[in-house]
């Protein structure tokens, strides 16, 4: 019983000791991890002779003592790539920064560059050469572009710079997997003045831009006003030119009513014309009669009557011409036969009437009448015939009269002729030769 038990934990042992070296014997690899057996020869797809081989993915079984397995990670390195005064195509100093993810390339024959450069290297170490080898190659393409390519187009100068490094990283037997460009500047302001230049330049076509679009919305707002007006304009014409043919027509109509209606008036006024002219010369007639009666031979007799009074107050007119004729004539012979005092009578008897004319045109005299007073009646010879009293008043009214009164004498010469105070001078002296 006791050699059944030691049997059976012998055999235990033995299984559990095969276990243990078959799993150490069998070689499993994860999808993210490539194993790298060593120790035996064999021969690659490029006729290369090495002494490894890979297992990337599955399984396999390695001999022991002969063959060593090694591990490398295909896990992405991340890398911050960065280049400072890196000088562009027209000799300006840029500065660059990205991000890159590489890793060990898992393609066939690269797969072995990798194995022979970072078999056993830890992922900083393996970052660090790819970060210089990116910068590097960084420098060679921003040496091929200008500051305005590389800041305008930084996905194609992402694609040249991948193009660029491939050879490079395939070479070390890695991948890159991303590569992006985050910033670009420069210290010499260049960008900035460029960015400044295109944001002028943009915002001047943005103007012109919006200029030609508002002259190209407001070209069509007046071609479409002007084509609303035009089908406004023919439509007021239809409509004005249908109202003038309604005007026209109605127009005819009225014309043609009027014509009508003024016939029929004729036809009444004339009627009514011819009504009235037979009417008329009934009275005509009758007024003829009657006017005959009462003012025709009334006048007549009236005419005759004025032509016999008229005859007589003519017959009268020239009996007292006559009168008044013989009058002035045996008048004109008394003061012919007068003389001297004939004159002098006939002009006294015309001065009150003269100085009433002449007073008007002299202001400041007022005359209410002519007094002549013989200051020397009976005083001359006794006899008291005034003989004395004639030859002293006159002269002596004369001496007392002012200026004025001479300048009226004056003016009475001028007026008729007759020269007032040489007459009374005559007269004094013919006085003074009888006394």
């Amino acid at each position: 019983m006791s050699s059944a038990i030691v049997a059976g934990i012998a055999v235990a042992l033995a299984v559990f000791f095969v276990i243990l070296i078959v799993r150490s014997l069998i070689v499993i690899c994860p999808p993210n991890r490539v194993a790298v057996i060593s120790g035996r020869k064999r021969t690659l797809s490029d006729g290369r002779t090495v002494g490894y081989r890979i297992l990337k993915g599955g399984r396999t079984l390695r001999i022991p003592l002969i063959e060593r397995v090694a591990w490398m990670d295909l896990n992405t390195i991340p890398l911050e790539v960065s280049v400072t005064n890196a000088y562009s195509k027209g000799a300006i100093p840029l500065n660059v920064q990205g991000i890159a993810n590489v890793k060990v390339s898992s393609g066939e024959g690269l797969l072995e560059n990798a194995a022979e450069r970072f078999l056993h290297v830890d992922h900083m170490h393996i970052g660090k050469i790819a970060k210089e080898t990116l910068e590097a190659n960084l420098r060679g393409v921003l040496a091929t572009m200008s500051p305005e390519e590389v800041n305008e187009d930084r996905l194609k100068f992402s694609h040249q710079l991948i193009d660029e490094a491939d050879d490079d990283i395939k070479t070390l037997g890695l991948e890159l997997d991303v590569l992006k460009i985050q910033n670009v500047t420069d210290d010499v302001n260049y960008l900035e003045s460029v960015g400044r230049r295109l944001t002028a330049q943009v915002k001047k076509d943005a103007r012109v831009a919006e200029a030609d679009r508002e002259a190209e919305s407001e070209q069509a707002e007046a071609a479409a006003r002007r084509a609303a007006q035009v089908a406004q304009i023919e439509a007021d014409k239809k409509i004005v030119e249908e109202q003038n043919a309604l005007r026209v027509r109605t127009a005819e109509l009225e014309a043609i009513s009027r014509a009508r209606e003024e016939e029929a008036l004729v036809a009444g006024e004339t009627a009514k014309a011819v009504a009235s002219q037979e009417l008329e010369t009934e009275r005509i007639e009758l007024e003829k009669r009657r006017v005959e009666a009462d003012v025709v031979v009334p006048a007549r007799a009236d005419l005759e009557a004025r032509q016999l009074q008229a005859q007589a107050e003519a017959a009268t007119i020239v009996e007292d011409g006559k009168a008044q004729v013989e009058v002035f004539k045996r008048l004109t012979d008394q003061y012919q036969a007068a003389g001297a005092d004939g004159h002098d009578v006939l002009v006294l008897n015309m001065l009150p009437d003269l100085i009433d004319k002449i007073v008007s045109t002299v202001q400041n005299v007022s005359i209410d009448r002519v007094a002549v007073v013989d200051t020397g009646g009976g005083g001359g010879n006794g006899d008291g015939d005034g003989d004395g009293g004639s030859r002293g008043g006159i002269p002596g009214l004369m001496s007392q009269l002012p200026a004025s009164l001479v300048a009226m004498t004056e003016q009475i010469e001028a007026a008729t002729g007759v020269d007032i105070l040489a007459s009374l001078r005559r007269r004094d002296a013919d006085h003074g030769g009888e006394g």
